[in-house]
């Protein structure tokens, strides 16, 4: 039935012939909306205060637009029997009353809007999966339409070549009762792909409206009546507009419900009152699914008061879906029995009255919208977008700093305290071997590139240090400090411009490193992390795209060289071993490669073990999380085994010796070790320092950023500017002890956190874990340094792994990187065919075409960014480098649009905590290692 409405209870006693009753109603002079009332309840039901959502009468003094009243209108998209065109007719309109256009052009009677159960039950399912715009600020139905599509395809209701197809559907000619005899009448229809009007497969019936209510005969002497509604349309009221209709190409019925900021004269609309609301239906035609009847649901929510109120304060979909279950909770529907007499129907009043006194008794109060602009929703506290934002600036010189250390070190002595759980023993022993295995990999490589100026010691003690010290001061401990390869790139470009210039490579760095320090304390007092909002996926990726290439490309690089060194012969001629052999060997490229190989392919094996099933979860994680030291510690163990077959060993002092002993000591003197260091390269070592701190700045903050992402539930909070003091602060003096600068490690850190991730227990089968707590502690990081500098005693063990075993993990590493970046994932679509691309938000809301555009940009970018590094400015590569953070921002948004680019350049990586099938950190993160 409806909600019936109290007005014409007041006015009539339920009389007889409601149709004659209502024509009464119609001609009384003081006609209002009937849809907006008060009723009657029970003094003691109703608070002392009215609430949001209670019901305000239209006064002069009332100001929220909700109280306004509602005229709605409903068009559909049909085809005229005179140029066989598709366009919308105006069906229906309502103004508490409904009243409905005959095939004649003659508007019917008005009467009391009815709704099909069914209908109801197809509007709240599109209206949980619809998408619902809140306040849009477009003045034009244009752009109205343009950002429908948008969040259309944005929330994969239809796919983006279906976009234009619908924009100008949507902006189609629209025509009223006074047009049909015009259009000599129309006829259903349905939209194709073409865009051609195409005739309805399922036979169609007229609605039940148009024979009850627009009989022939009903209407005025020229055969088409003027609308009685239209003639008491109030001219404080606002409008809503439905547009329905048949699509054959969308897959499923969509829903959009926009809400305008100001209700306004949109362009190309004949309204008789300003618009506020839009509804939109389409859909393919089916045989359960009638559009009309969906419209007109729609449509008669917005005539009913709590919905409209609620549709006028809503600040999300689940507020309005809530409310149509309010709605549908006090409707009735009658069981499709016998005709009952006029005295049964008049017997459920009181049911309805009943369901009326429910459906208007105060709710808890609401806010007023204005509150939810004053509150930050998308996280905790210290983190980014949450209520004490860190990246937020101060306005005053450290400001950042201190708001860091007045957020975290309240938390000190919980620090401490938090550590002590069975938990953070495990992890302290699994990151040691997560945090050991790359600064033994990457120390042999950096001996190799500097000629052991630095290699394995320097970099064990420099983490040990750092380590040290940033667990005890830093403001999220959970990160851990190491050496990656964007710093090895630069390490090995500034060797090659120190050795070709005949300058000290070692004092160069000294340099570097009091320029660091400078930076630093400018870049902190002046609260420049904030920058980091500005760099996006684009940028990430490109970076750890090429970093995981010079990984690959090193590592073949360096087989290639071994080849070369002992080819393959027929026979070999003996040579001196000592103190390395001076001639070729045989079987030592082979079995170099066997190593080589034999170590990825295991590593690569116990990864994806962590995932199989075998064994038990717990085993097969153990398994998986070390699988890294176990490929190192079996190859070893297979050269070992391997005798008269020479290998080359990684290069490790006694003690604590430098790595070359004769080229530097402990201490860096800055004018010169054995000659005196030019003063223009101490003014210039300015700009490679600049280099330095780009990429430190870029892995270290973005590695913040994904630690304290709000789905990982942190309490704690984070320091942008605190830890970018303390790393880049710490590398600036290490730097007079000739030992590398470190950096936060992205893969390491996620791992750390998600090791002292608690997990509870899915709280329904089939759903995931949630998380429980984080140990945010600073003792597993202060262990684990501790551990990686006692590590530098192990020389007996360090001295027998092969170069060829870390060359590789380099490949692993570099290998393993590609798995979290959408580029590589976009590059291998290029050699797809569309049908067997996958699933994807970034695939499904874009273009083919476009998506392989936007590829396109990035490769090449990428190309000028390997191009730099294998010149003769490789120093420069950072600097290239950041040179995408404005092509990003200001020349993509030119090509690409707002959707297109929310689609590829969303950070839409989330925290991996389970064992999913075929995914762990790497693929959550998108920097190099």
């Amino acid at each position: 039935m409806g909600d019936v409405q109290e007005d014409y209870e007041e006015t009539v006693e339920i009389p007889e012939d409601s149709e004659d009753a209502l024509e009464k109603i119609l001609e009384q002079e003081e006609y209002e909306d009937p849809g907006i009332f008060v009723h009657q309840v029970e003094p003691e039901a109703l608070p002392a205060e009215p609430t949001a959502t209670d019901y305000v009468p239209a006064t002069p003094t009332t100001s929220h637009p909700s109280a306004l009243e509602a005229y709605v209108e409903m068009q559909e998209l049909v085809m005229d029997q005179k140029n066989q065109e598709l366009q919308w007719v105006e069906v229906a309109h309502w103004m508490g009353l409904e009243e409905n256009l005959g095939e004649d052009g003659a508007w019917g009677r008005p009467h009391l809007p009815y709704l099909t159960f069914w209908s109801l039950l197809e509007l709240q399912k599109a209206f949980a999966k619809g998408t619902v715009l809140l306040d849009l600020q477009e003045p034009s139905l244009v752009g109205v339409v343009n950002q429908l599509l948008d969040s259309f395809i944005f929330d994969e209701q239809i796919r983006p070549q279906d976009r234009e197809q619908l924009l100008r559907t949507l902006l189609l000619k629209r025509s009223h009762a006074q047009d049909l005899n015009a259009l000599e009448g129309v006829k259903p229809a349905v939209l194709m792909r073409s865009g051609d009007p195409s005739q309805p497969l399922l036979p169609q019936q007229p609605s039940l409206e148009t024979k009850l209510y627009c009989a022939k005969g009903d209407g005025g002497s020229e055969g088409h009546s003027s609308s009685r509604i239209l003639e008491k349309i109030p001219p404080n009221s606002e409008t809503t507009l439905v547009l329905v209709g048949r699509a054959a190409f969308l897959e499923h019925p969509v829903l959009g419900f926009v809400r305008l900021q100001e209700a306004g004269k949109l362009e190309d609309l004949e309204m008789p009152q300003p618009v506020r609301f839009l509804f939109v239906l389409l859909g393919p035609e089916a045989p359960n699914i009638d559009y009309n009847q969906l419209g007109r649901a729609a449509a008669t929510l917005m005539t009913e008061r709590v919905f409209r109120t609620n549709a006028y304060l809503a600040q999300s979909r689940g507020e309005l879906v809530h409310s149509l279950e309010g709605f549908l909770d006090c409707s009735l529907v009658l069981p499709p029995t016998d005709v009952p007499s006029e005295q049964a129907l008049l017997s459920l009043v009181p049911v309805q009255k009943e369901l009326l006194r429910r459906r208007y008794l105060p709710s808890p109060a609401k806010p007023d919208p204005s509150v939810y602009k004053g509150l930050e929703l998308n996280g905790g506290p210290g983190v980014p977008g949450g209520p004490d934002d860190p990246l937020k600036r101060t306005g005053q010189l450290f400001g950042g700093l201190v708001r860091d250390i007045r957020r975290r070190y309240p938390h000190y002595l919980s620090d401490i305290t938090d550590a002590l759980s069975p938990q953070v023993l495990a992890a302290v022993i699994f990151i040691y071997f997560a945090a050991l295995s790359p600064a033994i990999t990457f120390g042999g490589l950096l001996g190799e590139k500097t000629g052991n100026q630095m290699g394995v010691s320097e970099l064990l003690i420099s983490t040990a240090v750092q380590g040290i010290l940033f667990s005890l001061l830093a403001a999220q401990p959970l990160l851990v400090v190491g050496f990656s390869g964007p710093l090895l790139v630069f390490e090995e470009a500034f060797f090659s411009f120190c050795e070709s210039r005949n300058l000290e490579y070692i004092v160069g760095r000294a340099w570097i490193g009091f320029w660091l320090i400078l930076l630093v304390v400018l870049v902190v007092a002046f609260e420049g992390s904030f920058l980091v909002r500005f760099i996006s996926r684009y940028t990430q990726e490109i970076f750890s795209f090429l970093i995981s290439l010079i990984f690959i490309y090193e590592t073949f690089s360096k087989l290639i060289e071994i080849f070369r060194t002992h080819p393959l012969q027929e026979s070999y001629v003996p040579v001196v071993m000592k103190p390395k052999p001076q001639g070729s060997l045989p079987n030592t490229a082979l079995f170099s490669l066997v190593l080589m190989a034999g170590t990825f392919l295991l590593a690569m094996m116990l990864r994806k073990f962590k995932n199989s099933s075998y064994f038990p979860g717990k085993l097969r994680r153990i398994i998986g999380d070390f699988g890294v030291p176990i490929a190192i510690l079996f190859m070893v163990l297979v050269d070992s085994f391997t005798k008269n077959t020479y290998t080359q060993k990684l290069s490790v002092p006694d003690g604590l010796k430098v790595s070359n002993s004769s080229a530097r000591g402990w201490i860096i003197h800055p004018l010169g070790l054995y000659k005196q260091f030019p003063i223009w390269m101490m003014l210039t070592s300015a700009l490679p320092a600049l280099l330095v701190f780009i990429l430190i700045f870029l892995e270290s903050q973005i590695t913040t950023l994904i630690i304290s992402k709000p789905e990982r539930k942190l309490v704690k909070g984070s320091g942008f500017h605190l830890d970018l003091l303390l790393v880049v602060g710490m590398g600036g003096v290490a730097a007079l002890f000739g030992m590398p600068w470190l950096s936060a490690t992205t893969v390491r850190s996620v791992t750390h956190a998600n090791a002292l991730t608690v997990m509870g227990k899915a709280s329904a089968p089939g759903a995931s874990a949630q998380i429980q707590e984080v140990k945010e502690q600073r003792i597993s990081g202060l262990l684990v340094s501790v551990l990686v500098g006692l590590s530098i005693l192990m020389e007996p063990i360090l001295s027998r792994i092969p170069l060829a075993v870390l060359f590789g993990i380099f490949l692993y590493m570099g290998v393993t990187s590609l798995s979290g970046i959408q580029l590589f994932d976009r590059i291998l679509l290029l050699l797809k065919p569309p049908k067997y691309h996958p699933d994807v938000p970034y695939v499904k809301r874009v273009r083919t075409w476009r998506m392989h555009l936007f590829t396109g940009i990035q490769i090449f970018c990428l190309a000028g960014l390997w191009a730099v590094k294998s010149s003769s400015v490789s120093l420069a590569l950072p600097f290239v480098l950041i040179l995408t953070v404005p092509l990003r921002r200001l020349l993509l948004p030119f090509i690409f649009s707002r959707l297109e680019l929310q689609s590829l350049d969303a950070d839409d990586a989330k925290p991996s905590f389970d064992e999913e099938d075929g995914r762990d950190e790497y693929d959550e993160v998108p920097m190099p290692v």
